[in-house]
């Protein structure tokens, strides 16, 4: 039985753990493969215009997909705790996927919380869709829990290893699903590098930390992911050089935490990126050159 996974939006936060747990299944993981421009352009024709960037990578993932395996997984995600929420379009993406591809097999569940042990109950349901037992079912969802667990400290501990080190370090403070989408984030990563930048990467922080540091910048909100990006600035703000804040054409909670960055982290050097998917690399590598042009002067500044 072949599983496709798009490797998009959620699974760069938990790939382990749906590839670990569908193999300990005896299914055969499909992945959709790096984003590329056919792939974007194949995504928008399906969506809406408006659709942010990452939804239309995510669809067009997804149609890769659709020839060549029995089930995709689509879940929703609602909330990991009461007084937190993912964006908006993740609790709607499952109904999305089965709108836009009405012949696939779509398999979902729907993270609600700790409460009552969705996250389980949801795996559980995965696994009598697919026909086999409770008991191989839960052994497969421990397995699987405690390799995304392991994989999350190995991310964080080598992250790290590498702001221990000198250099200069930015802070890219971005969803990851911008950070490490190769057609997206992807350009904007090799230009820092070619600037002899070393790119931080927020979702690579430490995430219960973050989500409680984010508190010292704004108390009231309460969107999961945009609380760990503002708790990452706080958490390594002594390691960094600079922070470029990456959002993609047209997201709501990113333009208002982006803005809210801006107008409160006074004591480091910060810019905002917006990308659409049509941007020339040309006026991107100005950008960038720019922002550490500055920071090289700050830098060079404070130490005369």
């Amino acid at each position: 039985m072949k599983i496709g996974l798009p490797q998009a939006l959620l699974y760069y936060r938990y790939s382990t753990l749906w590839k670990t747990f569908f193999e300990e299944l005896g299914c055969e993981v499909i992945l959709s493969g790096k984003t590329d421009q056919e792939l974007l352009t194949r995504g928008e024709s399906l969506s809406d215009s408006e659709c942010c960037l990452p939804v239309k990578s995510y669809l067009g993932h997804v149609a890769r997909l659709t020839r060549n395996c029995d089930y995709i997984l689509a879940p929703r995600f609602e909330r990991l705790a009461a007084s937190e929420e993912f964006c908006v379009r993740f609790w709607g993406i499952t109904d999305v996927v089965r709108g836009t591809f009405p012949g696939a097999r779509v398999l979902s569940y729907n993270l609600q919380g700790q409460k009552a042990g969705s996250e389980l109950m949801g795996f559980m349901g995965l696994g009598k869709a697919l026909g086999k037992s409770r008991g191989r079912t839960l052994r497969a969802y421990w397995r699987a829990k405690q390799a995304q667990l392991a994989a999350d400290i190995r991310a964080v501990s080598e992250q790290n290893r590498i702001l221990s080190k000198l250099g200069l370090k930015i802070l890219v403070a971005a969803q990851p699903y911008i950070a490490h989408n190769a057609c997206i984030g992807g350009p904007l990563l090799g230009l820092l590098r070619e600037q002899g930048a070393i790119p931080i990467f927020a979702d690579l922080c430490d995430r219960a930390p973050c989500r409680k540091k984010s508190g010292e910048l704004s108390a009231s909100l309460y969107w999961t992911m945009n609380k760990e990006i503002i708790g990452a600035i706080g958490l390594t703000r002594m390691q960094i050089d600079g922070v470029i804040l990456v959002s993609a054409f047209p997201c709501g909670t990113d333009s208002l935490v982006n803005e809210l960055i801006l107008r409160r982290v006074k004591d480091i050097p910060v810019t905002q990126i917006i990308l659409d998917g049509q941007q020339g690399e040309a006026g991107l590598q100005t950008r960038i050159e720019s922002f550490l042009d500055i920071i090289k002067e700050k830098k060079h500044g404070n130490a005369s």
